[in-house]
């Protein structure tokens, strides 16, 4: 069994929690083992790196120094959330690039009693691992229930392959990785060009009507090559697509449907695992008709709170998504 330390991020127990059961139920499948990095803290988002230099990189770099120390073996560190992994992979290259922001990192760090040596780990995506290491046909082995007849949009995001500083992916505007990927479990993958474009970011929580501009493109771009559902590998993509397409349509007055699944939880489904084992049922734009195409079938929704109880909205605080009962009167 091949072992690889795992970042989990700040989102895997909690928005991103159906990317996590599928991740463990797929490696599970496949034969790796992820362990999880004790100690671990947030990798600083992408705010952070913009206010103040070095305790960023710093902040960055205390996981890589731990990983450094727990690796017994394993010289890989993976993070399944792209920006996680941006931040992770940045820090290891500019500490190597910069010996004196190495320096100042470094010796922050001793506080703490830690110490990282840059080009210690290698920083890589999940996407990155099940391609070039598990690879294709042993993908191709596991599926027994392929998913003939589904139409994807394979979508990355706008961090996973740029900057691309390990040279780890085939292009930074198409990569075609997920393609293949997709293509081996037998998906119908649409040709989609907005593949990585933003989704927005925090914008959803800063200027939402740029983000819902943002978040429109995509929706629409899949809705023009007719995919039944959406593909992402990162969480930020995930939640905003998902979480914020019915305040799309209210801004827009568009009827966009589209479910947005991890590609973990396709992974999943074409090596016969059950649905609710790879947290389907967990997305707010339902799958389930999407899914009728390859003969899967998932729970009916949960009941949804009762209509006519508008939920109170307060003055001050940042916009949050809407259900579609905050509409009604």
């Amino acid at each position: 069994m091949s072992a690889y330390l795992l970042y989990p991020g700040c989102s895997w127990d909690s928005s991103a929690r159906a990317y996590a059961l599928s991740t463990g139920a797929v490696c599970r499948e496949l034969g790796l083992e992820l362990r999880q990095l004790e100690d671990w803290n947030c990798c600083g988002a992408t705010e952070y790196l913009s206010v103040d230099t070095v305790p960023a990189y710093a902040l960055i770099s205390r996981n890589l120094a731990l990983a450094a120390r727990q690796q017994n073996g394993a010289k890989t560190l993976t993070a399944p959330c792209s920006l996680c992994y941006l931040n992770l992979s940045k820090a290891d290259y500019y500490l190597e690039e910069n010996p004196s922001l190495n320096e100042k990192v470094n010796r922050a760090l001793e506080a703490g009693g830690m110490h990282y040596q840059p080009g210690t780990l290698e920083i890589r995506h999940l996407l990155d691992i099940l391609l070039n290491d598990v690879g294709l046909d042993t993908i191709r082995r596991h599926v027994t229930r392929p998913l003939n007849g589904l139409r994807v949009a394979p979508y990355l995001g706008c961090l996973l392959s740029r900057p691309d500083y390990r040279q780890r992916f085939s292009h930074p505007d198409q990569p075609h990785e997920l393609d293949l990927l997709l293509k081996a479990l037998g998906a119908d993958v649409v040709d989609y060009p907005l593949k990585t474009q933003c989704c927005g970011g925090h914008m959803t929580q800063i200027g939402p009507n740029t983000a819902y501009e943002l978040l429109r493109r995509l929706l629409h771009g899949a809705e023009q090559y007719k995919a039944h559902l959406i593909a992402t590998v990162c969480p930020m993509c995930q939640l905003n697509l998902d979480a914020y397409q019915h305040d799309v349509n209210r801004h827009f007055g568009t009827r966009f449907a589209t479910p947005v699944l991890y590609f973990t939880q396709l992974m999943g489904l074409a090596f016969g695992l059950e649905p609710k084992a790879l947290g389907i049922g967990l997305e707010l734009v339902g799958a389930r008709e999407a899914l009728a195409h390859i003969g899967v079938e998932t729970p009916p929704p949960a009941q949804a709170p009762q209509r006519g109880r508008r939920r109170k909205k307060k003055s001050e605080g940042l916009p949050m998504p809407s259900m579609p009962e905050d509409d009604q009167s």
